[in-house]
């Protein structure tokens, strides 16, 4: 560098007062801000999206344990069926015993799937939640207390597909 090009480097150089500093400070200071921003926006979409598969994930599980709820629903009917049918053959025949046994085999596929009688005694109280009152009696049972079941209840991974129809004490 020749004589005059020095004298210019430096005359720039002192142009680089704190002001001019400053503004470079300034803009560093803008720049890290814009950064944090772009950083924290990042974490956040992470985050939505980590707790969105979570929830997928939770939707998913619950379409697969109830998805075979209707065809359940429609089986319980064909228990029903041979359940009348054991109760109207009255002997120990060869029948009636294939009769139990079929049916003993369907329910023991459909508690495979999550299927659950519900248990109803008589004498028991009259529960909303799990039990249908069919009709109130008069009894010499305590008022509110189931009388008889007419109809099993059933639930499906613990949730309530069917009540137990019952005969409630007035």
């Amino acid at each position: 560098m020749d004589e005059p090009e020095k004298k210019e480097e430096e005359a720039k150089n002192k142009d680089a007062t704190p002001a001019s500093q400053a503004g470079k400070v300034s803009e560093s200071d803008k720049l890290a801000k814009e950064r944090d921003e772009y950083l924290d926006g990042w974490k956040r979409t992470k985050a939505d999206l980590i707790n969105y598969k979570k929830d997928e994930a939770k939707r998913f599980e619950a379409l697969v344990r109830f998805a075979n709820e209707q065809i359940i629903r429609d089986l319980i009917v064909v228990l029903d069926s041979f359940d009348l049918s054991i109760a109207s053959l009255g002997g120990e025949s060869k029948a009636e015993k294939g009769i139990y046994l079929i049916r003993s085999q369907l329910e023991d596929a459909l508690k495979s799937y999550g299927l659950e009688r519900l248990s109803v005694s008589v004498g028991q109280n009259f529960d909303p939640s799990v039990h249908d009152a069919v009709v109130s009696v008069e009894s010499d049972k305590p008022s509110g207390t189931i009388v008889e079941e007419v109809e099993k209840g059933y639930m499906l991974n613990g949730k309530l597909i069917r009540p137990a129809r019952v005969k409630v004490a007035k």
